[in-house]
C-alpha cells in the first residue's frame, strides 16, 4: 500500500455517514485527496471538509503527473472542470444540493457522448467529433452534481479486449506498465486504479467492464441488460451492450448505480422495472445466500496464482453464505455473430467511405462481418432471447454464481493474449445477468486478480450485498499501484 492510501485508510477522521449507515472518511490533509474513494469524496464535499475545487485540482495534478505514461485520458477538460467546480461550490453555499455526487470529479469512457466535449471512440475517424447532446447516463450524472474531468481511452470503438488498439496510444496497466489493461474499458480502469478520477463508467458487450477491472484491481459492475440506458453511447451490439460503473469499492459502485439506473423511455433496450435502494443493499444479510460454482469451463486451465486466489476467496464466501453447490451454465451460443453483424450495421457508411481512418484490427473485424449471414444472425439473436428466459430456472436453486473473472493475470503487452487473457465474461452478457468483478488477490508478480459474482435479472442488490460483505472481510480493494 502506498503512503497516500495508508494515510486515507488509517489516519483519516470519520465525517459521518453517507447513506443508510455507509460510512465515509476523509483524509486529514489535502495532499491525500486523490486517494479518496468516490463515497469519501462525496461525503467530504457535503461536510465541507474539502471543496469541489480541491478535488478537481487533486485529480488534475495526478493526471498531469501520470497520464503520459498510462494513456488513460484522451481529452482532459481542465478549465471546464475547474469552472464547474467553482459553480458547484457556489451552489452549495447558496443551499442548492444537486444530489449524492455534488461536486465530485469523474471521467467517462470516450464512447459515451458528452455535449460540447469531443467523443472519439478512440478512433481517428471521430477525432474532431463533438456531440451536441449528452448520453442519458452522462445527463443523469451531471444532474446528480458530478464534474467531468475528461474522456478516457478505450480499445477502438470498444471492439476488442486488450486496449492496445487505439488512435490515442496503448493503455498501460498501472500495476506493471508492460502489461495489458484489459478492455475495451482500459482507460476507465487505469484512471480509477491510478487515482486519476474518483469513478467512471465503462461499457460491456463481452466483458469490457469486468476484464479491465480484474486486470487493474478495481470493482466493475455489468448491470442487468436493460437496467441502464445505452442511449447516446456508441453502439457495438444493441443486443449485448451494457453500461456500468468502474470504481475503487463496492460502495462506490452502488453510489453510481443509484444515479444511472432506471428506465429511459427513449431507449428501447431499457426496461420499466423499479430501481431498488442500492446503498441499503450494501448492508443486507448474506447468511442465507446459496452459492453456485459453474466449474466447467470457467474453472478449467486457470493460472496457478488465479486458482489459489479464487479458491481462497470462495473459502471466505462460504463463511458469509449458506451453501455451495456445483452448477452448469448453458453454452454461450454465437455472440460473435451478433456483435459482428450489429457492429457492421452501425459502421457501414464510415467503413466504406473512410476505411483508412480505422485501426487495422478494427477494420478487419468490421470488413469480415460485411457479408454476414442473415439467417445465422437471426438464429443467434433468438438463442440469446431464449437463454435469457431459461437461465431464471437456475436461480430457483442458487442465488449467486461465483467464477474467476479472468483465467490469467494481465498478459504482457508484447505477445500477450489479444483478448486480455482467459475471458470468463461473455456468457453473462449473453444471459444479461448482473455481474460484478471485485479484487480477490494478487499474483506472485504483483498483478491483480478478480472474482466474479452474478445473480438473477434485476438482482443487483444481491450481488452488491455479497460483494460488499466480501470486501469487508478482506483488504484487497485497499491496495493501490505503486506509481
Amino acid at each position: 500500500m502506498d503512503r497516500r492510501a495508508f494515510l486515507v485508510l488509517s489516519g483519516a477522521a470519520t465525517v459521518g455517514t453517507l447513506v443508510d449507515g455507509v460510512s465515509a472518511q476523509t483524509p486529514s490533509t489535502p495532499a491525500d485527496l486523490s486517494a479518496l474513494t468516490l463515497a469519501q469524496a462525496a461525503a467530504a464535499v457535503r461536510k465541507r471538509t474539502v471543496s469541489p475545487v480541491d478535488l478537481v485540482q487533486a485529480c488534475l495534478r495526478r493526471i498531469e503527473r501520470h497520464n503520459e505514461a498510462l494513456h488513460a485520458y484522451i481529452t482532459v477538460v481542465a478549465d471546464q472542470a475547474l469552472a464547474d467546480a467553482r459553480a458547484m461550490e457556489a451552489e452549495q453555499r447558496a443551499g442548492r444540493w444537486r444530489g449524492p455526487l455534488h461536486g465530485v470529479p469523474i471521467a467517462l469512457k470516450d464512447n459515451i457522448d458528452t455535449a460540447g466535449v469531443r467523443t472519439t471512440g478512440a478512433s481517428q475517424l471521430f477525432d474532431a467529433r463533438v456531440p451536441t447532446e449528452d448520453a442519458e447516463v452522462a445527463r443523469r450524472l451531471k444532474g446528480a452534481g458530478t464534474i467531468l474531468l475528461g474522456k478516457l481511452n478505450l480499445h477502438e470503438f470498444a471492439y476488442g479486449g486488450s486496449s492496445t488498439t487505439t488512435h490515442y496510444g496503448t493503455m498501460h496497466n498501472p500495476w506493471a506498465l508492460d502489461r495489458v489493461t484489459g478492455g475495451s474499458s482500459g482507460g476507465p480502469a487505469v484512471a480509477v486504479a491510478a487515482d486519476l478520477c474518483y469513478g467512471s463508467l465503462g461499457t460491456d458487450t463481452a466483458g469490457s467492464v469486468r476484464m479491465p477491472a480484474s486486470h487493474c484491481g478495481i470493482v466493475g459492475l455489468k448491470p442487468t441488460y436493460g437496467r441502464v440506458s445505452t442511449r447516446g453511447v456508441m453502439t457495438l451490439s444493441w443486443t449485448l451492450d451494457h453500461v456500468g460503473p468502474m470504481t475503487k469499492t463496492v460502495e462506490d459502485t452502488a453510489l453510481l448505480m443509484s444515479v444511472i439506473a432506471g428506465y429511459d423511455r427513449a431507449d428501447p433496450t431499457t426496461a420499466d422495472v423499479p430501481v431498488p435502494d442500492y446503498m441499503r443493499a450494501l448492508r443486507a444479510p448474506t447468511a442465507r445466500l446459496r452459492l453456485g460454482l459453474p466449474r466447467s469451463p470457467y474453472f478449467d486451465n486457470l493460472d496457478p496464482d488465479v486458482e489459489r486466489a479464487v479458491q481462497d476467496a470462495i473459502g471466505v464466501l462460504q463463511k458469509l453464505a449458506a451453501s455451495t453447490a456445483d452448477v452448469a451454465l448453458p453454452p454461450s451460443g454465437r455472440p460473435a455473430t451478433i456483435w459482428g453483424s450489429e457492429a457492421y450495421v452501425y459502421h457501414a457508411r464510415w467503413i466504406e467511405e473512410s476505411p483508412d481512418k480505422y485501426q487495422p484490427g478494427t477494420r478487419r473485424s468490421l470488413e469480415n462481418s460485411k457479408n454476414a449471414n442473415g439467417p445465422e444472425y437471426v438464429r443467434a439473436v433468438r438463442e440469446v432471447e431464449q437463454a435469457r428466459r431459461d437461465i431464471t430456472k437456475l436461480f430457483e436453486t442458487v442465488d449467486i454464481l461465483v467464477t474467476p473473472t479472468m483465467k490469467t493475470p494481465a498478459p504482457r503487452l508484447e505477445g500477450g493474449a489479444p483478448g486480455g487473457g482467459g475471458n470468463n465474461n461473455v456468457i453473462f452478457d449473453v444471459l444479461g445477468l448482473p455481474t460484478i468483478s471485485i479484487p480477490c488477490g494478487f499474483s506472485k508478480d504483483g498483478l491483480p486478480i478478480g472474482l466474479q459474482l452474478s445473480a438473477n435479472h434485476w438482482a443487483e442488490p444481491t450481488v452488491l450485498a455479497l460483494a460488499s460483505a466480501y470486501e469487508r472481510a478482506t483488504d484487497w480493494h485497499r491496495r493501490r499501484p505503486p506509481l
